[in-house]
């Protein structure tokens, strides 16, 4: 059902595609002939800016990591949710940093799919390693949007799950 509301209309119709595209394909070709490129667009503007954004938390780098970030970026993480750049730089970046300085990760997708000055960025990884005197193997997931302002691609949105 479409919510007739002009505010509620896009979102209406997007969730009405999502789940439409759910029920179509989740079980319809058990078979899983059709396999997308696990990596697409990784060489666009938009996919260097989250590369340069890992690279920089795996560096430790603050600053570089924090201009790659909208001012009101929406991070989600572990169930909580940071609504800033500053908040997410004064508070939970400095544990991903070290997290990641102390881990190894391995890209195992990445696909950037953009339209006019929107990006989205999905991947998947694989990270090993020892922190804090734990073994460390997981396999990540993460989300990304951006968008294309009049100083270069923004990153607006993150969603990291394991």
């Amino acid at each position: 059902m479409l919510i007739k509301h002009p505010k509620f209309g896009l979102i209406s119709a997007l969730l009405f595609t999502a789940t439409s595209s759910f029920t179509v394909n989740a079980h319809g070709d058990e078979e899983h002939a059709k396999k997308s490129a696990l990596f697409v667009n990784v060489s666009s503007a938009a996919a260097k800016v989250v590369s340069s954004f890992h690279t920089a938390l795996k560096q430790g780098d603050k600053v570089t990591a924090r201009q790659l970030l909208a001012d009101d970026v929406i991070i989600f993480e572990g169930g909580g949710v940071e609504r800033s750049a500053d908040e997410y730089a004064n508070h939970h970046m400095l544990a991903d940093m070290k997290y990641l300085s102390a881990i190894n990760s391995d890209l195992l997708e990445h696909q950037v799919f953009i339209n006019g000055d929107m990006a989205y960025s999905v991947s998947r990884s694989k990270s090993h390693g020892n922190y804090k005197g734990k073994e460390i193997s997981a396999t990540g997931m993460e989300s990304i949007t951006l968008k294309n302002t009049d100083s270069g691609w923004k990153i607006t949105h993150i969603h990291w799950s394991n």
